[in-house]
């Protein structure tokens, strides 16, 4: 007998359920900084259980059956279940709070409750960090800020800020066949040529993490990639990811001539509700150029093809294709995606609110966005917006990454001195 109410999961959703296991969280977590004033627990329970009906996708829980799982109404959904208080001890520091952060993170998410649960990390002075755990299969980046706006923020922004960027155009026609043929070769030889170098996070992972977080000021740093080398923030983002990837490289391992990493592209529509609607493309970074400014132009270089091209799209078309006519060969091309070789690092950016936010009051000081590592790779970057700053979150299993907080210092200091070289300073 079929659960009543039910929506089937869809393939992405599923595959992501899939990934769990003893050793890989299968969540995203947001951390909300609040500063004074933050509100207590019961008033945080209030506001979300006032809210919770404009987001239906929090009450309901994994149902179905093991071959079709499905989301079904969760019958004793209780905010309280959700929305706990967690302890940082006697001596609160940051590097107690990220410690915490990390015990947090490594747990996993009630499969017979909605997958989702906030613990409030207490602040001295009254402000507070909330710590949002969400499972991927239930929502992807763009899809948890919407979730945000309707559950957290004050006054929600206008339809569609906040919640994504204008999406790119689905792939342009092409008037032969033998164009037709070229651009797919030359997509497959992008996407899927694979790295010379063993990728310096490749190795067996396990259950521990580390978390370390910057933040650097979003409209310097456009002005500034845009004046030193016509190119976009995302093309900054990469490049000052690369010069901090080359500081630790250096500090560990001695330099690589590049890395290659993949960049999550959103495929969202406005106003859908999608849980999980997302592509990706690979880009090497190029870590061998020491020169802020050319390495930056050589990362625009890499990244222009792929949006010209419309790579994410064209990989999404071939998934699909794929998953329609051979499950097997689906499931190869996506091992090889997988593989270490194939890109060492995922880089996520995720746009944010566009505005300062606030909750009950208190204002949204950071925030930040910690994604789950992979099989065999042992470190995560994600990048969020909040107003004008970016906030970075790095993921990293402390046994293959070690000292994670030099990444988090080093692109810091790659965004200032970029920012240094420009007239946006």
């Amino acid at each position: 007998m079929s659960d009543v109410g039910a929506i089937p999961l869809g393939p992405e959703d599923k595959a992501i359920l899939d990934l769990e296991c003893s050793w890989i969280a299968g969540h995203t977590c947001k951390l909300v900084a609040l500063g004074p004033g933050a509100p207590t627990l019961d008033e945080l329970r209030d506001l979300i259980g006032e809210r919770i009906a404009a987001v239906p996708e929090l009450t309901r829980k994994l149902g179905g059956s093991p071959e079709q799982p499905a989301w079904v109404p969760d019958a004793d959904f209780d905010v309280a279940r959700h929305v706990g208080a967690a302890e940082l001890g006697a001596a609160p520091s940051r590097e107690a709070e990220l410690a915490e952060i990390a015990r947090l993170f490594e747990q996993r998410l009630d499969r017979d409750r909605p997958l989702w649960a906030i613990d409030v990390v207490a602040r001295p002075g009254g402000g507070a960090v909330l710590v949002w755990r969400i499972h991927h299969a239930l929502a992807d980046g763009t899809a948890a800020m919407r979730f945000a706006a309707e559950l957290l923020w004050d006054a929600a922004p206008a339809a569609g800020a906040g919640a994504g960027s204008a999406h790119p155009a689905p792939p342009g026609e092409h008037p032969d066949h033998e164009r037709r043929r070229a651009h797919l070769a030359a997509f497959i030889e992008r996407e899927f040529a694979g790295s010379l170098h063993r990728s310096p996070f490749d190795g067996r992972i396990g259950t521990r993490r580390r978390i370390a977080i910057a933040a650097a000021p979003l409209g310097r740093l456009h002005d500034a990639a845009r004046e030193l080398a016509g190119a976009t923030l995302n093309d900054a983002v990469l490049s000052i990811v690369a010069g901090s990837l080359r500081r630790w490289l250096e500090r560990h391992h001695g330099p690589l001539g590049d890395v290659r990493v993949r960049v999550p592209v959103s495929l969202h529509h406005e106003g859908d509700d999608a849980g999980n609607r997302d592509s990706f493309f690979s880009v090497r970074l190029p870590l061998g150029i020491d020169d802020p400014v050319e390495r930056l132009r050589a990362v625009n270089r890499e990244t222009l093809i792929r949006k010209e091209e419309h790579d994410a799209e064209q990989l999404d078309h071939v998934a699909a294709a794929l998953g329609r006519h051979s499950a097997r060969l689906a499931a190869l091309v996506e091992r090889i995606e997988s593989s270490p070789r194939e890109f060492a690092v995922n880089v996520s950016n995720v746009p944010g609110p566009r505005h300062p936010v606030s909750v009950l009051g208190a204002p949204v000081e950071a925030l930040h966005s910690i994604a789950e590592i992979g099989l065999r790779h042992g470190l995560r970057i994600a990048v969020v917006s909040l107003a004008d700053h970016l906030y970075f979150g790095f993921n990293a299993d402390p046994d293959l990454v070690d000292h994670v907080e030099w990444l988090a210092e080093g692109v810091e200091d790659e965004a200032a001195a970029l920012i240094g070289l420009s007239g946006a300073d």
